[in-house]
């Protein structure tokens, strides 16, 4: 970092304030738009047609691109100013939130949710880069699990919000609320942070971006399509994203500055914990999305009753998760035992079946569940990024992020698919299969932090630098 940018904050100054509530605010909302659509998919259904396929795409549009393109807002980020590009961010989400408020058909709330991943690609990495490069390091731990736990709370508050909106006036109110909430997180990020100074200053990877946009869309069109759609034209999307996935690696290890730094996964810890994130994201993307809608189509619950239901995660997250940012000296430990207590609370989910109260079947799944995950995010979170070199964040924290949302995009795609989901009226015995695989993933996720994670140790620059 330069000499001449401005000094670090401590979290307890009013500047550390501001800066927590504009980068949990602005990435608040992204992550929110990834789980508030999802107890307003039976209505969007109802009122703009399309079965299971449609509903799948209205989540899996938003994730495609905002999983493919973080790495790429990152390097923006790193290169033009974190916080400019971070305010880019959210004013191109509240245009894009707007545009899916008024879609009048199917396509074109995708296109326009697809539109709103790229605006969130923006404004993603550049919050926790933000943090690590401003807040004083002796409070980086803590000012993380803030972080993780208000922006992990957006997330979990969605089907509250989304069912509350979709019930007491329409589905395009889930888009709308966006608005004034970017409109705020602008106000802060322009008044009250200081734009440091960029630290990258290499060409962009457009060629990157591209392949790996590419690659993402035509494998997951296979993925949901492969059911519905002509066999011929389902194996000429794996094939075309297939080979441009493939070109990306290729492209990214002969660019001098690429998108994706491989060299970056030679950090064991750094590794591990993607991986981590893989498996646990996957299951919490794939669950959240299949229990909204089994609440709604196979309990018969409003989408207010549904959202009302996994409302305990949101609670048990806000009050555990800013504490656990001071076990990240020593991730190890909660980022294996969160993964299993969150895998225990997703196969309490398979109980919830036609016939089963909320007391005895979605209570007890809920609550454990978000005990594991509130144990997990904030160690998670600040083990990447203290894996790295601290040029690396921006890059870093991208990575992450984008690892976390293709982890959604894909169980989304492939796990209704996997577990004979039922398309029709309500989702069958598939529902019960599918949370058992969701358990699953979260306890291999558990395995690989027992098995990689060490301590919370930075390592020097040179020791990640890519060779030109």
């Amino acid at each position: 970092m330069n000499g001449d940018a401005p000094p670090r904050l401590p979290l307890a100054s009013a500047g550390g304030r501001w800066l927590i509530a504009a980068t949990a605010l602005g990435s608040g909302i992204a992550f929110l738009d990834g789980t508030v659509v999802n107890v307003a998919l039976p209505s969007i259904r109802h009122d703009l047609g399309g079965g299971l396929r449609a509903q799948q795409w209205v989540v899996d549009g938003y994730l495609l691109t905002l999983s493919a393109l973080l790495l790429f807002g990152g390097a923006l980020g790193d290169r033009y100013g974190r916080r400019r590009i971070f305010v880019i961010g959210l004013i191109g989400f509240a245009i894009t939130s707007l545009g899916c408020g008024i879609a009048p058909t199917p396509t074109a709330l995708v296109i326009a949710r697809a539109a709103q991943g790229i605006a969130g690609a923006l404004l993603v990495p550049g919050s926790l880069a933000l943090i690590d490069e401003t807040i004083d390091l002796r409070d980086r731990g803590r000012a993380v699990g803030v972080w993780a736990g208000l922006s992990g709370v957006s997330t979990a508050i969605g089907p509250f919000i989304g069912g509350w909106l979709v019930d007491a006036v329409s589905w395009r109110f889930v888009f709308f609320i966006n608005l004034p909430l970017a409109a705020i997180a602008v106000a802060i990020a322009v008044w009250r942070l200081p734009e440091r100074v960029a630290v990258r200053a290499e060409s962009l990877d457009l060629a990157g971006a591209a392949l790996v946009t590419v690659g993402l869309a035509g494998v997951i069109y296979a993925l949901i399509e492969a059911s519905a759609s002509r066999a011929g034209d389902v194996t000429a999307a794996a094939a075309v994203g297939g080979a441009c996935l493939a070109a990306f690696f290729v492209v990214e290890t002969r660019r001098p500055a690429p998108m994706l730094p491989l060299a970056i996964f030679r950090s064991r810890q750094f590794s591990g914990a993607n991986l981590t994130t893989l498996t646990v994201y996957a299951a919490l993307g794939g669950a959240l999305f299949l229990l909204a809608l089994q609440l709604q189509e196979s309990l018969h619950y409003s989408a207010l009753e549904a959202g009302l239901a996994m409302l305990p995660v949101t609670v048990i997250m806000l009050v555990l998760s800013p504490g656990m940012g001071s076990l990240s000296g020593r991730p190890r430990l909660p980022m294996t035992v969160g993964p299993l207590i969150a895998g225990v609370g997703l196969a309490l989910m398979s109980r919830v079946t036609p016939g089963r109260g909320y007391v005895d079947a979605v209570l007890p799944a809920v609550v454990v569940f978000g005990l594991g995950l509130s144990i997990t995010v904030a160690p998670l979170t600040s083990t990447v990024l203290a894996s790295v070199a601290e040029e690396q964040v921006g890059v870093a924290s991208g990575v992450n992020n984008a690892v976390a949302r293709v982890a959604g995009l894909l169980a989304v795609a492939v796990l209704p698919t996997v577990a004979g989901v039922d398309s029709g009226g309500g989702l069958g015995p598939g529902f019960g299969r599918a949370m058992l695989l969701a358990a699953a993933l979260c306890w291999a996720g558990g395995l690989v932090s027992f098995v990689t994670i060490r301590s919370d140790t930075r390592p020097e620059s040179a020791s990640l630098t890519v060779d030109p």
